[in-house]
Formats: structure tokens, C-alpha cells, sequence
């Protein structure tokens, strides 16, 4: 046993330095981190070094990861703004899963396929994957603007489908479908009391309980990590995936003060853990059957990066949304899903498709995630030379692109709302600014609300809060605390972000 450990520890140590050296070679070469993952994850399978054998491991933090992800995700989409984006969502990724479905069967066929396998590409090129376009999406800080709230939906929606197909899958390969129908309303009811139980929970039990460990804030985010993978592992046995429960524990949590404060702790949590998923897709790759495959897997590859796009500027179109949005949804979408894999794994299993077809839509994942990472990565400058083309797809009248979120932004950051920051905050907002007043001690907090000030909940100290802070129109940020380190430290996170205003800080 304690060689088994050893060993293991080893083979994590050589991927995390493989990860480094193949990250500071694309950083020299200015390629995506995402991409050098996928390349990191390829180099340490059994297809190229061999340094991973262990996958059960490799997994476990792999899906960890993934919770992370989805969870912080969740924590910036409240619930108004999933009720504003929700039609849409659920128009677009039905609409989006129903077009690319019968043309890509189509598609597979005239490649010669025979029609099992034909159906399992055709079901798996309709998926987009969570994992890239929500890291993109948030490392670009656009997963709360409109189109990434969208994007997110229709994953979301195409989550729920996953979970359907695969009931489906299964219960047919057992030979019948008697159980179909009460498997899927099976699912249905545990969803609705899954939802009914968490609306409880969201109004009585997590806001208090929450408020009483944010006086320790290191407890408040192991909570918080608790939380979201107790609901996970929770939503996994009820037959849903990882990735909606994760995500529904973050929306749990969004319409407390604490939400910026634990997704901006949570980041190098979630970056760390998902390198482990980018390993474990590499653990999978068999390169023989991927380069057998490999021009086929091109042709439904570019089908992929064509058609989803266009397809959702056409149904985001009819719905009168403007193209600008309509195209960057759709740019997101370019890619197949992780849950592609899988669904390819279960139908190999089950002695439905061979190995050449896991390997063709192997082949297609790698191919579309890499060239949608640049797609998403520079879907501005795609947009300037497409623009004209594009007009096709906005209707006459489309609606206003205006955010739910108007908010006018605050002229003036104050840390620290004790008596004497408090007096500050009071006296700068008496004087005509709008000010923002930032501590992690809830009552703090609750005395300036009373007062009048908006708030947020965070910590001077945490090298992450800036990038949560409404940075963009603050001329000044004000430091009331007493503690150096945490000054120094706040003026460091503030440089780090490209903060150009004035710092006042306590002496």
C-alpha cells in the first residue's frame, strides 16, 4: 500500500511539472493555457510517456475540478438572471441539439457509417463542453455578460439532455422499453423536489448559516467547498451529472453578500483541479485509432465549428436578439462536449459502436475544443470582418442589449467599515460620490447597510478580490485598516489588476 501511494504522488508530482514546462512554452509562443492542458494531458497518457496509470485518481480530481468550475460559475448568475436568459436558453440549446442532430446523422451516413454508429456521432457533435467554454468564458470575465449567461443556459439545457440519452441508452440496450417511461418521470420528479428542497434551503437555512462562519473566512470557503460537493455527489446519485449540482449549489449561494468574496478565493482552486481533467481526457486518447480516423473526424469537425454557430444566430435571430450577441453564443458553443466521450464509453461498453468510432469522435473533441479556444479567444476581431455578412440574422427591430444590471458604479472603494471607515464612507456619499464599503465582518457590514452604503463582503488580504471589485469608474480606493500587511497587500492585488487610481491608504 504505501508503495501504491508513493508511486501516485510521483506520477501527480510529474504531471504538475510536465503541466509548467508545456504552460511556460506556450506562454513564450503566446498559445492559450487551455490548449497546453490539452497538449499536457496527450504527453502524460500511456499514448506518448506513460507517466499516468493510476486514472481512478486522476478522475476523482478531475471531477472535483469540474464542481469548482460549475460552482463558481453558479455563484455569479443569480436568480434573475437566469430567468432573463431561460427562454432563450431553452429554445436555442433544443433547437440547436434537434438541427445539429439530423444533419450531422446525415452527414455521418453519406461518410459511410452504418446507422448505430452514425447515430452515436450524430448525438455526440451535438454537446458543446462546459468545461472550455466556461473557463474561457470566465478567464475572459464575460460568463455574467449576455452572451456568456446564454451560453451557460444552453449548457445547462444540453446537461439534462445528456442525462435523458443516456437513460435512454441504457434502457434499450437492456433489451426493452417499459422502464423508459418511468425512468424519465423518475427523473423529472427527483429534479422538481431537488429544486423545491434547495428554494427551502436558499430562504431559511444557508443565508444565516453562512452569515455566522464569514466571521472566520477561511472556514466560510470550506463551507462553501463542502457545500457545493456534498450537492454534487448528491445530484450524481439522483441520476443527474457533477456539473448540475455544483452549479446549483453556486446559484444557492449567489443572492448572498458572500458570493464575490468565495469566487474570487475559489479561482486557483478550480484552475489547479482542472488541469486534472485535461489529463484525464489525455488518458483516454488512443492516437492509433485517432490518426485511422483522422480525416473524417476533420470533415465533422469543421461541420461542427460551421454549423452550431450559425445555427444559433438563427434561432437567437428569430428571437430578435442582436447578431453581435448571437454570433459570440455561438462561437462559444463551436466545440463538442466531455459527455460526448461518454456517451461514446457507454455505448462501447454495452457492445453498441467499436473502438474506431470512440476514436473518430475522440479525434473530433480534440480537434473542435483546440480550434474553438482560438475561436473564443478572438471572437472580436472575427466579429469586425463578419459583421456585414451577418446582418442577415438580426431582424429590423431587435430588442435592447441593456443589462439587467444598471447599477450605476461606485466612485469611491472604502475598505474597512468600522467606526472610522464608516464615518468616511458616510461622509464621501454625503459629499456626492458613490461609494462602495468592502470588510468581512458581517456586522461591519449590516451597520453600513443600515447607513445606506452598498456593501461587499471581502478581505483586503486576498489577492483575488480585485478582480470581484466594480473596478471600472473608481478613481479612489480608501484602506481604513490598521494592519500593514493587509495594505501592502491590497496595494500589490490593486497594481496586479491594472488599477490606475488613487490609494489612500492608513499610516
Amino acid at each position: 500500500m504505501p508503495e501504491f501511494a508513493d508511486d501516485l504522488f510521483l506520477q501527480i508530482a510529474a504531471v504538475l511539472a510536465v503541466a509548467a514546462v508545456v504552460g511556460a512554452i506556450a506562454l513564450t509562443l503566446r498559445q492559450p493555457l487551455v490548449v497546453s492542458f490539452i497538449a499536457v494531458g496527450i504527453l502524460v497518457g500511456p499514448a506518448v510517456l506513460g507517466i499516468v496509470e493510476e486514472e481512478a485518481a486522476v478522475a476523482v480530481l478531475a471531477e472535483i475540478g469540474i464542481a469548482m468550475l460549475l460552482f463558481v460559475v453558479g455563484l455569479k448568475l443569480d436568480l434573475r438572471m437566469i430567468r432573463s436568459v431561460g427562454p432563450v436558453a431553452l429554445v436555442a440549446g433544443l433547437g440547436q441539439i434537434a438541427i445539429t442532430g439530423v444533419l450531422g446523422l446525415g452527414l455521418a451516413l453519406a461518410l459511410g457509417l452504418d446507422m448505430v454508429p452514425a447515430l452515436y456521432v450524430a448525438v455526440a457533435l451535438t454537446f458543446s463542453s462546459t468545461i472550455i467554454i466556461v473557463k474561457l468564458l470566465s478567464d475572459k470575465r464575460e460568463i455574467d455578460q449576455l452572451h456568456g449567461r446564454i451560453a451557460v443556459g444552453v449548457l445547462i439545457v444540453q446537461d439534462i439532455v445528456v442525462v435523458i440519452v443516456i437513460i435512454l441508452v441504457t434502457a434499450f440496450a437492456g433489451g426493452g422499453d417499459d422502464g423508459v417511461a418511468t425512468e424519465v418521470l423518475g427523473i423529472i420528479g427527483k429534479g422538481a423536489a431537488l429544486v423545491i428542497g434547495l428554494a427551502i434551503l436558499m430562504r431559511w437555512v444557508l443565508c444565516p448559516v453562512m452569515h455566522r462562519l464569514a466571521h472566520l473566512p477561511e472556514l466560510l470557503v470550506l463551507a462553501a467547498v463542502a457545500w457545493a460537493l456534498g450537492l454534487a455527489a448528491l445530484t450524481e446519485e439522483l441520476g443527474f451529472s457533477v456539473e448540475v449540482g455544483a452549479f446549483l449549489a453556486g446559484v444557492a449561494l449567489a443572492s448572498t453578500p458572500f458570493r464575490d468574496a468565495l469566487g474570487a478565493r475559489l479561482v486557483p482552486l478550480r484552475d489547479f483541479l482542472l488541469l486534472f481533467f485535461f489529463v484525464d481526457l489525455g488518458v483516454a486518447v488512443e492516437l492509433d485509432l485517432v490518426i485511422d480516423q483522422i480525416w473524417t473526424a476533420i470533415i465533422l469537425a469543421l461541420f461542427v465549428l460551421l454549423s452550431k454557430p450559425l445555427i444559433i444566430l438563427g434561432v437567437m435571430g428569430v428571437m430578435r436578439y442582436r447578431r453581435r450577441v448571437s454570433f459570440q453564443t455561438g462561437i462559444a458553443l463551436a466545440q463538442i462536449s466531455e459527455f460526448s466521450l461518454i456517451l461514446a464509453a457507454l455505448g462501447l461498453s454495452l457492445g453498441q459502436i467499436d473502438r474506431a468510432t470512440v476514436g473518430l469522435i475522440t479525434a473530433v473533441g480534440l480537434i473542435t475544443i483546440s480550434l474553438s479556444t482560438y475561436l473564443i479567444l478572438y471572437v472580436e476581431s472575427l466579429y469586425e470582418r463578419l459583421e456585414a455578412r451577418l446582418a442577415i440574422f438580426e431582424r429590423a427591430s431587435p430588442r435592447p442589449d441593456a443589462d439587467e444590471r444598471d447599477d450605476a458604479p461606485p466612485h469611491v472603494i472604502v475598505f474597512g467599515l468600522g467606526r472610522y471607515g464608516l464615518d468616511l464612507a458616510i461622509g464621501l456619499r454625503d459629499g456626492g460620490q458613490r461609494v462602495l464599503g468592502v470588510d468581512f465582518d458581517p456586522r461591519a457590514l449590516e451597520g453600513a447597510a443600515g447607513a445606506g452604503l452598498s456593501t461587499l463582503y471581502g478581505d483586503a488580504q486576498d489577492p483575488e478580490l480585485p478582480e470581484s471589485l466594480p473596478l471600472a469608474g473608481v478613481h479612489t480606493v480608501v484602506s481604513t485598516l490598521r494592519l500593514h500587511d493587509a495594505d501592502r497587500a491590497l496595494l500589490h492585488a490593486l497594481r496586479q489588476h491594472g488599477f490606475e487610481g488613487r490609494v489612500a491608504l492608513t499610516a
